[in-house]
């Protein structure tokens, strides 16, 4: 008789995470997973709170396996949120609109995760300014040397939570529209309208100091 095969440890598979919906599209690879969100920097923050289900929407980073977010200790969600309350976080991507020959198989090309978890918030002065560092570098890499660091007040007004990242699963779809084989005779134009997200020119603060010279990070 055949052993199994051990459990991959780079396989974030729980039965949370298995994706049902048209499964093929999951992966549970930690690598394919870190891409994904290292490629985004806005995610959604998802909890059931005392009144009902709440959405936040907030800026995050990754350091290993450990996703950080920050937001302000006033605002009632996150005050709730580090009270050991399992927390779903979700990015997503997109990269295409799918237009096939039928409406019913419309669909988009995207790239997504989706993070379970019992946020803690970060307490330990020295991990939460390298978490600030991390959502920061996040945004905008090279940002964290340039500007100046929080000073006592603002770093007291910002909380950072924490995410673990061994529950966690990606769906991807790529590639061109699935119509029904009779629908191809159509004479209806099918493809792919590729989507991506691009930055624009700088534009400087009125307040702008003359002579002040553009980063090189921002070139």
């Amino acid at each position: 008789m055949t052993s199994p095969a051990p459990p991959d440890p780079g396989d974030s598979r729980t039965e949370r995470t298995r994706v049902r919906r048209v499964p093929e599209r999951g992966i549970y690879d930690q690598g394919a997973v870190h891409d994904i969100l290292d490629a985004g920097y806005m995610c959604h923050v998802g909890f059931n709170a005392d009144h009902g289900p709440v959405v936040l929407p907030t800026l995050y980073g990754r350091s290993g396996d450990t996703l950080y977010i920050h937001g302000s200790p006033a605002a009632g969600m996150l005050r709730a949120m580090r009270g050991d309350i399992p927390a779903c976080v979700t990015v997503t991507h997109v990269d295409g609109i799918v237009l096939a020959r039928s409406l019913f198989h419309h669909s988009m090309n995207y790239r997504s995760v989706v993070v379970f978890g019992v946020p803690e918030e970060v307490t330990d002065v020295t991990e939460k300014m390298s978490a600030l560092e991390v959502i920061t570098e996040n945004i905008v890499p090279g940002r964290w040397n340039d500007a100046r660091k929080p000073n006592t007040s603002e770093f007291t007004q910002t909380m950072v939570l924490k995410f673990p990242l061994d529950e966690a699963s990606a769906k991807v779809r790529t590639g061109p529209p699935g119509d029904d084989e009779e629908d191809y005779a159509m004479d209806v134009w099918a493809g792919v309208l590729p989507v991506r997200q691009v930055t624009g020119e700088l534009e400087a603060d009125p307040r702008l100091r003359d002579g002040i010279q553009v980063p090189d990070y921002l070139g």
